[in-house]
């Protein structure tokens, strides 16, 4: 980008209201990663937060670094990159060692996704969504000016993921467990979608909820 593009995206950014950032979470299968492809059918960019996770464990980071010092080379494949699948099978079990990895990997994340929504708010973007599965573990509440929790019933998520990934029942509901509950989740939430029918159900509840949004809620108001 060259000197002037650049003045000209902070020029957009001041001139412009405020960019709102709204926050998308939900269980592992709950309809999440759908819901934002929709907003982004609609307009709205969307910030994969469990994407940008995956890039903190980039060989030779600071993360890869830290995560390679807390559990050891073991984990570690011959490329030297980190096996995702052994760390898994470490940390899923072990909630201690789970908070270790991220008490690394959510600082770090953050960082990434901060960096990315500067980058939209220089665009001149009046709101962007962020998708995180642990939003609100994270501590992330405050990253976001408005919250949406995506629901879906337990029988749902649990076909879903057998037809999608291929878990077992007993695999989804042990994800399930490790994860905080899907009641909890509704507490911190300003607006609930709940995902128990059609595709185009859920379409037209997002459609919606974020007409609404974009109407009642511009930035600056």
């Amino acid at each position: 980008m060259n000197t002037w593009m650049l003045t000209a995206a902070h020029a957009a950014a001041y001139n412009s209201p405020r960019m709102k950032v709204l926050g998308v979470t939900g269980t592992v299968g709950s309809g999440k990663s759908t819901v934002c492809r929709m907003l982004e059918q609609m307009g709205c960019p969307v910030i994969d937060a469990d994407l940008e996770a995956h890039m903190t464990y980039r060989r030779g980071t600071r993360p890869w670094r830290a995560i390679v010092a807390a559990f050891g080379e073991e984990i570690l494949e011959s490329s030297g990159d980190i096996d995702r699948t052994a760390l898994g099978r470490i940390v899923f079990m072990n909630p201690e060692a789970r908070e270790r990895l991220n008490a690394i990997v959510h600082p770090a994340t953050r960082r990434r996704v901060t960096r990315r929504l500067g980058r939209l708010r220089a665009l001149g973007h009046t709101w962007a969504a962020v998708e995180a599965t642990l939003l609100i573990e994270a501590g992330w509440r405050s990253l976001v000016d408005r919250l949406w929790v995506v629901a879906a019933p337990t029988e749902a998520v649990v076909e879903r993921l057998g037809h999608n990934r291929g878990q077992s029942e007993q695999e989804t509901l042990a994800r399930l467990t490790a994860q905080m509950p899907a009641q909890e989740r509704m507490e911190y939430a300003d607006d609930i979608i709940y995902n128990d029918g059609t595709l185009e159900d859920l379409r037209e509840r997002v459609r919606a909820l974020w007409r609404d949004l974009s109407s009642r809620e511009s930035p600056g108001g």
